[in-house]
């Protein structure tokens, strides 16, 4: 096998990428007066995801809206965060004692 092929050959690049091993730290958030558990770095739209909340507000016509572009862009994932209102999820990382409230 060539040197090039070889899977255990030091990168010429400098040191390899950080582990990819799942995080472990975990935080306590609270989502419409509901207490969740996530890990760490989660940000406050894939939590609401994640426990079943796509929904982060409502329409002008009612209709429920959700993260759309995950990058700031289409503001469809704001939710009110410690009480200040229009803060995009999907921009926001959980922190411990977190308190998010959506328009349901």
């Amino acid at each position: 096998m060539s040197d090039a092929c070889d899977p255990f050959r030091p990168s010429p690049f400098g040191n390899p990428p950080p582990s990819l091993t799942p995080m472990t730290d975990r935080i306590r958030i609270t989502i419409d007066g509901t207490p969740l558990v996530v890990a760490e770095y989660t940000t406050v739209a894939a939590a609401l995801a994640l426990h079943g909340r796509a929904a982060a507000r409502r329409s002008v016509t009612g209709e429920a809206r959700a993260a759309f572009c995950g990058m700031g862009v289409c503001h469809e994932c704001r939710v009110a965060i410690d009480g200040r209102a229009h803060v995009l999820a999907c921009q926001t990382l959980c922190r411990d004692g977190l308190v998010v409230e959506t328009a349901r």
